[in-house]
C-alpha cells in the first residue's frame, strides 16, 4: 500500500504540498488539468521551477491569479462539484473547504454562507486544495500520514501566530503543535485544511521509494515541505518486554517455563546465557508481551520460577508482513511462510512440521525436504 508522510518541519502551504507532491513523482501536467477541470483558465496561471532553500533543492509550484474573484463558501463548493475530478478528489477537496468554512464561521460568528473568506475565497484556494488531493490520486496514495506541525508565537499584521483559522481547522484532528521561536506565519489554513482532511497525525513505518521537496515562497534556508512517498510497513507498538534474571533455577524447569509462557499467549520468550553476581552462571530470560497480558504474564513468572523481581520495558516493534500459504510438490503438501513488505514477497520459511512430517513418511534427510519445499515455494511466488 502507498502511503505519504508530510513532514512539515517548516510549515504547510497550499502551494508547497503541490510542490512536494510533483517532485515526488506526480506528472506537472495534471496541474494544469486541475484548472481545466474547475473552468479557471482565465483567472489562474501554473509556473513550475527548481528553486532551493539553504541545502533544500525542489519544486515551487506558483498558483498567480489574473483578476481575482472573491467566492463565497456555496460559490467554491459549487465549482468543486461541477468539476471533472475524480469523486475521491472533489470529497476530500469538499471537505477541507467545508473545514475552512467552518473555522471562518467560528472565528467571525457568521453563518457560513454570509462568511467572507477573502484570501481563502480565491481561485487560488481551489487549485490548492483541488490540485493537492489529485496529485495524492495520481501517485495512487492510500493513505496520508503527517509529522508535528511547528507553532510559532506572537503578532503577524495584527494577528496572533499560529493564525486562528488555521488553529480551528485543526482542532480535534489528533495535529500535535511543537512550539518554536518564530514570529512568521508556517501553517496557512489551506495546508492545514489539506491535511486535516486526509492525514493522521502520526510517523508510519514505511519502506522509503521517494522524498519530495516543495519550496516556499519565503527565502528563508530550509523553508520547504518534505513528503516521504513509500510502502507502508506494518508496526505493532506498545510491546512490553518483560525480563528476570535466573541464577538458581533447573534447566528443565526454564524449558517447562518458556512453554507455559508462550501457551499463555507470550509473543516470543527468549533465554540466554548470563554471568550473574559472584560469577554464578545463570539466565537471563526476556518476555514479549502484548499490552493486554503483561499483568498476567508477569504474575506467572513471578509464581512460576525463582525470581523476586522483573523489569518491564516498554518498547515499539515493526513486524514484515506474513501469510501463509500450500504448495505442492513431488514428495507431498507443505505449509510454507510467506514474508512480506509493502504488499510483495520477500523470502519464504517451509512449515517445520510439515517437513518433519514428510521426511519420516518418506525417510529422506529433513534438509532435503525443506530444500524441495522452499525452491517450490519460490517458484510459486515468482521469486526465483
Amino acid at each position: 500500500m502507498t502511503i505519504a508522510y508530510f513532514d512539515c518541519f517548516a510549515g504547510i502551504s497550499g502551494d508547497m504540498t503541490l510542490g512536494a507532491l510533483v517532485d515526488c513523482g506526480a506528472d506537472r501536467a495534471l496541474l494544469d488539468a486541475v484548472v481545466e477541470s474547475l473552468r479557471l483558465g482565465d483567472e489562474v496561471t501554473i509556473e513550475v521551477r527548481r528553486e532551493a532553500r539553504g541545502h533544500a533543492a525542489g519544486t515551487r509550484v506558483l498558483v498567480g491569479v489574473r483578476d481575482r474573484v472573491e467566492r463565497t463558501v456555496p460559490a467554491l463548493r459549487e465549482v468543486v462539484e461541477q468539476a471533472d475530478a475524480p469523486d475521491s478528489v472533489k470529497t476530500q477537496a469538499l471537505d477541507a473547504i467545508n473545514r475552512l468554512a467552518r473555522a471562518e464561521s467560528e472565528i467571525h460568528g457568521l453563518p457560513e454562507e454570509q462568511v467572507h473568506l477573502h484570501e481563502l475565497g480565491g481561485a487560488d484556494t481551489l487549485v490548492d486544495v483541488v490540485g493537492a488531493f489529485w496529485l495524492l490520486h495520481a501517485l495512487d496514495v492510500r493513505k496520508v500520514f503527517a509529522s508535528p506541525l511547528p507553532a510559532p508565537r506572537g503578532i503577524k499584521h495584527g494577528m496572533p501566530l499560529p493564525a486562528p483559522a488555521s488553529l480551528r481547522v485543526i482542532e480535534g484532528t489528533g495535529a500535535v503543535l511543537q512550539p518554536i521561536d518564530e514570529t512568521r506565519e508556517l501553517v496557512t489554513p489551506t495546508g492545514a485544511a489539506i491535511l486535516a482532511a486526509c492525514a493522521t497525525f502520526e510517523r508510519p513505518s514505511m519502506s522509503l521509494r521517494r522524498v519530495g521537496y516543495g519550496i516556499g515562497s519565503y527565502e528563508a534556508p530550509g523553508n520547504a515541505l518534505a513528503v516521504w512517498l513509500g510502502d507502508e510497513v506494518s508496526a505493532e507498538t506498545a510491546v512490553t518486554l518483560v525480563e528476570t534474571n535466573l541464577d538458581d533455577m533447573a534447566p528443565n524447569l526454564i524449558a517447562a517455563l518458556c512453554e507455559d509462557l508462550m501457551s499463555a499467549g507470550a509473543l516470543d520468550v527468549a533465554v540466554v546465557p548470563a554471568v550473574m553476581k559472584k560469577g554464578r552462571p545463570g539466565h537471563l530470560l526476556t518476555v514479549m508481551a502484548p499490552p493486554e497480558l503483561v499483568g498476567s504474564l508477569t504474575d506467572h513468572l513471578l509464581r512460576h520460577s525463582t525470581t523476586l523481581g522483573v523489569r518491564l520495558t516498554h518498547v515499539d516493534r515493526v513486524i514484515a508482513g506474513r501469510r501463509v500459504i500450500e504448495v505442492e510438490t513431488p514428495l507431498g503438501s507443505s505449509r510454507v511462510k510467506v514474508k512480506e513488505l509493502g504488499g510483495r514477497a520477500l523470502d519464504v520459511a517451509p512449515e517445520y512440521e510439515d517437513c518433519r512430517r514428510i521426511a519420516h513418511e518418506r525417510g529422506i534427510d529433513l534438509r532435503d525436504v525443506m530444500r524441495v519445499v522452499t525452491e517450490a515455494a519460490r517458484r510459486e511466488l515468482g521469486l526465483v
